[in-house]
């Protein structure tokens, strides 16, 4: 499992995966489709800890079995055998490939159940990823103004890796979703996969992504691609002013209250409010104070009308937000990087431009 082709093919097919660090190493990085179901939880792990740093590790060894024995034992065995049974090949690995990962492969021996340890572990596997970094893809990156629907664009290209998806954002003052973001590590072991993905069976073509700048929320592009993306050429996406407003509006209001009405039910309306207020209040200085209190005020009208369900006023605070704050910006960000620009059109022009036998796409 240490030869690249091996932990290469282990992401590319998406294999079953137990983690068995702490929940807490778990949620500072993990990979998408990994289960963590620990050997020892977060307060075991740290008298483990302490023990070994004191006593050393054949005693800190002696207090990790003590404490994981008996129905504690019984239970992490049932939930790592359930895993197993209901995903066939499953790998198994802890955060070197060490005394957990062992030990836990072995508990399941004893009972007849076989599962792949993953020499290494979780460090091994998190390196290979981030080499994929040295090697970027030629990319394509899909620019245009907010809301001219660059996220479908790319749902409908050959090869495309969404980022902000992965960064579970919208890349813009009002992208944040109810629930919060993965870690920063998550989120690149899981752009590493795409690029892995993408580049399988491959020898030509280019990966399109949307057009990010640094942070997307408060992920961070890795270094290497945020180089990547500042000389790739872009493709410009346009579409109308008013289609523009409808689209966001559905995006931004109205599949975000579906997200706010699942997740927080009774008191939706209060945590929508205080997300739109946030996002306004964030880009205040650049909008300048009138303007503010302008947009605040047609905001305040629109979540008034909200609770009796109309939603439609919202749109009279999208349109001049666009017109007024995010086209300036967006056209002065383009002039710096014009010369980048090998084909601009509607949707529909661009998937056919994609689509002819010549090009950046298939050069």
């Amino acid at each position: 499992m240490r030869d690249m082709g091996q932990l290469k093919r282990l992401f590319l097919d998406e294999a079953p995966m137990i983690d068995v660090r702490a929940e807490v190493e778990f949620a500072q990085g993990a990979f998408p489709g990994a289960v963590n179901i620990p050997i020892l939880n977060d307060e075991e792990r740290h008298l483990v800890g302490i023990s070994y740093r004191s006593d050393g590790p054949d005693a800190a060894e002696k207090l990790g079995y003590e404490l994981v024995a008996g129905d504690e034992k019984a239970q992490r065995l049932e939930r790592w055998i359930d895993f197993v049974d209901q995903n066939p090949g499953t790998f198994l690995y802890c955060f070197r490939g060490g005394k957990r990962s062992q030990i836990a492969c072995e508990w399941l021996k004893d009972v007849g159940t076989k599962v792949t340890r993953i020499p290494g572990g979780y460090k091994s596997m998190r390196r290979f990823l981030l080499d994929q970094f040295q090697n970027i893809p030629r990319l394509l990156v899909v620019s245009g103004k907010t809301g001219v629907g660059k996220t479908e664009l790319l749902s409908l290209l050959d090869g495309s890796v969404n980022l902000e998806h992965l960064a579970h954002h919208r890349g813009s003052a009002f992208g944040r979703h109810p629930d919060p973001q993965p870690s920063q590590i998550s989120f690149e072991n899981a752009v590493a996969i795409n690029f892995l993905k993408f580049t399988a069976g491959r020898s030509q073509g280019s990966l399109y992504v949307e057009d990010e700048g640094r942070l997307i929320g408060r992920i961070q592009l890795p270094q290497a691609l945020q180089t990547a993306m500042k000389m790739a050429p872009i493709i410009l996406l346009e579409d109308s002013l008013e289609n523009r407003v409808c689209r966001i509006y559905q995006e931004y209001i109205v599949c975000q209250w579906q997200e706010y009405s699942l997740r927080f039910s009774d008191t939706a309306q209060v945590h929508f409010s205080e997300y739109l207020y946030t996002a306004i209040d964030a880009i205040r200085k650049r909008l300048g104070g009138v303007a503010h209190a302008e947009v605040r005020k047609l905001l305040q009208n629109a979540l008034e009308s909200q609770k009796s369900g109309d939603f439609e006023p919202h749109k009279t605070w999208i349109k001049p937000l666009l017109q007024d704050y995010y086209d300036p910006m967006y056209s002065y960000q383009l002039e710096k990087k014009a010369d980048r620009i090998v084909h601009r059109g509607s949707l529909k022009e661009i998937l056919a431009w994609s689509n002819e036998p010549t090009g950046f796409t298939h050069g």
